[in-house]
């Protein structure tokens, strides 16, 4: 890793051409958390953090929700975020999102751009619910003798959500609860059926619903008491598959983990292309692409201008000067050429149309293209498209000829009706045959074409209520020039002696039993900009030494551990004869010029 001193220094490596960072800062995010604010939220409990300190699952959650917020005020000032609660006897004043809500749902800050004072006004809540264990409850009464049904609660989200996002938004539900069985009583199967044909058309207009369970010690949550029926199962066919499985339900043991939760679902699962996947000649269905593996990068900056009371954002816009006319040239007659070489008979008109209607250039001049015509050196005059043009062998795709990140792709059915059964059909298919497709890829019209393996992966389950989705890797194949023969040499080896020394200490500082989740630990770079980001959002001091690595090793451990394994290795190494043999090869050096 990188020192202190290279933290801000991130190197501009060649980007790879669907890394289009534009694309995601433009398109917002809006996230509306809807939390229960029943009796069981308010019951108070000993902080685990603050000695003689009350608590309760409602100021968690309200404070998971501050979290996020200050969050995307730094990372995301153009989401949205708001938040509603239910189960609650307060009333919305006037009009607003929260003018048409159901009954008992309680709309407590609209869905807005994030900003600082709205930040505050939850801060100062949660500071004098800190100081008066008490204000939440009198801030929120809850609602007593019956609960708000689910079918309301998803209709009230819909509404707000059709209020307050737009239309081309990234629109998510976090809903927070600790009841298991919301419409327990008479009447329970019909406001379960009410509950998931609301969630349907909440579905349906574009809005994911991401559940956080809240378990206790006296109380573990059972998701097949209620939610097993209502939420959606995310399953590839409509026919097959485990009822059960909740779509990416989080179950949370210890409250202390809702706002680590929170922060793994807190960036959008967004699409970096929609295109149509075409099997055959006029037979086509649509898909949609997700980069697995993406760095995140500091904000594209932008200029501002003191206007003395205030800051404004200034636009910045390219022009083209016309050094003839001394006056802006038409944007549209510009045209591109190299640069090399002289130009002979510049004086004269270089090209002509011939009697085809081709642009002819004369002997000895430089050749002009206009921007369509360099769009089309790109991209060969293809228009964006998955290709399928036949199968192999799964056994011959190398590991050598991943040179790039691959992007996963899953069907769309909003763009041609059938396409999630055809796609199910054909991975199923080139999975039994253990094939791989062969495609010509397309992705943006300003991109080249390139040739790509289709590698199908089946829905398996993991660990943590986790399923690896079925789809296909579209990974880039290298083409010849790619790829070179790299010389070998024979290195020197390390004698057994040594191997067993290192494998001493290795193996008591191996992680196991996979103890090691990478979501953990936050790229340092990023933290420390973005935590001088938000103290100057929120006008606070920011204090360098509370700044927290979490990669630094942990030295003192380390040492205690295998301390001694590490220093026989060390000692053995020394009297090495072959550790102390230097052979570097020789390097190319640049010429200084004449």
């Amino acid at each position: 890793m990188a020192p202190y001193d290279e933290w801000n220094k991130i190197e501009e490596d060649e980007e790879d051409e669907l890394q289009d960072m534009s694309f995601f800062e433009g398109k917002k995010d809006v996230i509306l958390f809807a939390i229960d604010c029943s009796e069981s939220m308010l019951e108070l409990r000993d902080d685990p953090n603050y000695e003689d300190v009350k608590t309760c699952h409602l100021f968690t959650a309200l404070e998971a929700a501050m979290e996020i917020s200050k969050r995307k005020v730094v990372v995301g000032p153009n989401d949205a975020v708001g938040i509603m609660l239910f189960n609650t006897t307060k009333r919305n004043d006037g009009g607003g999102q929260g003018a048409e809500i159901k009954q008992n749902n309680f709309v407590y800050q609209p869905i807005t751009t994030v900003d600082a004072p709205k930040v505050q006004e939850l801060i100062r809540l949660l500071d004098e619910a800190r100081e008066d264990p008490d204000t939440l409850r009198k801030e929120f009464p809850p609602l007593t003798g019956q609960r708000v049904p689910m079918g309301d609660v998803f209709t009230s989200c819909n509404w707000i959500m059709r209020d307050g996002a737009p239309k081309t938004a990234s629109k998510r539900v976090f809903l927070i609860t600790d009841n298991d069985d919301p419409n327990a009583g008479p009447g329970k199967e019909r406001l379960t059926t009410s509950a998931r044909t609301t969630l349907i058309d909440l579905t349906q207009a574009g809005i994911m619903v991401e559940p956080f369970f809240i378990s206790t010690e006296d109380k573990m949550f059972d998701q097949s008491k209620f939610y097993t029926s209502v939420l959606l199962p995310n399953n590839l066919s409509d026919d097959e598959g485990d009822p059960s499985v909740l779509p990416e339900s989080i179950s949370i043991s210890r409250i202390d983990d809702l706002l680590a939760q929170m922060r793994f679902h807190e960036v959008p699962k967004r699409a970096i292309f929609s295109l149509p996947l075409e099997l055959a000649s006029e037979f086509v269905i649509g898909v949609k692409g997700y980069g697995l593996v993406t760095e995140q990068k500091k904000g594209s900056y932008r200029y501002f201008i003191d206007l003395g009371d205030r800051m404004e954002v200034v636009e910045s816009k390219t022009t083209y000067l016309d050094n003839v006319a001394e006056e802006e040239a038409d944007k549209s007659g510009i045209v591109y050429g190299m640069s090399l070489g002289e130009t002979v008979g510049a004086e004269e008109a270089s090209e002509q149309l011939d009697l085809a209607g081709t642009r002819a250039v004369a002997p000895h001049s430089r050749v002009f293209f206009t921007a369509e015509e360099l769009r089309s050196f790109r991209n060969l005059g293809l228009e964006p498209r998955i290709k399928l043009l036949g199968f192999k062998n799964k056994s011959e795709l190398a590991f050598e000829d991943n040179v790039k990140h691959s992007t996963f792709i899953y069907p769309d059915e909003m763009a041609y009706s059938g396409s999630k059964r055809t796609f199910s059909a054909l991975l199923k298919s080139m999975v039994k045959k253990e094939k791989i497709g062969l495609a010509l890829v397309l992705f943006r019209r300003n991109s080249s074409p390139l040739f790509c393996a289709l590698l199908p992966q089946e829905e398996s389950p993991e660990e943590g209520d986790w399923n690896e989705p079925a789809g296909f890797h579209i990974i880039p194949l290298p083409y010849a020039d790619d790829i070179r023969a790299a010389p070998v040499q024979e290195g020197l080896r390390a004698s057994d002696n040594l191997r067993t020394l290192a494998m001493a200490w290795i193996n008591k500082l191996t992680v196991k039993n996979g103890s090691y989740p990478p979501d953990s630990y936050p790229n340092p770079a990023l933290s420390y900009h973005n935590a001088q980001l938000e103290a100057s959002a929120f006008r606070t001091d920011f204090e360098p030494e509370e700044f927290e690595d979490l990669t630094l090793p942990k030295f003192a451990m380390m040492h205690k551990r295998a301390g001694p394994q590490m220093k026989a290795w060390l000692e053995a190494l020394q009297a090495d004869e072959s550790a102390q043999t230097v052979d570097l090869p020789d390097r190319g050096k640049k010429r200084k010029a004449t």
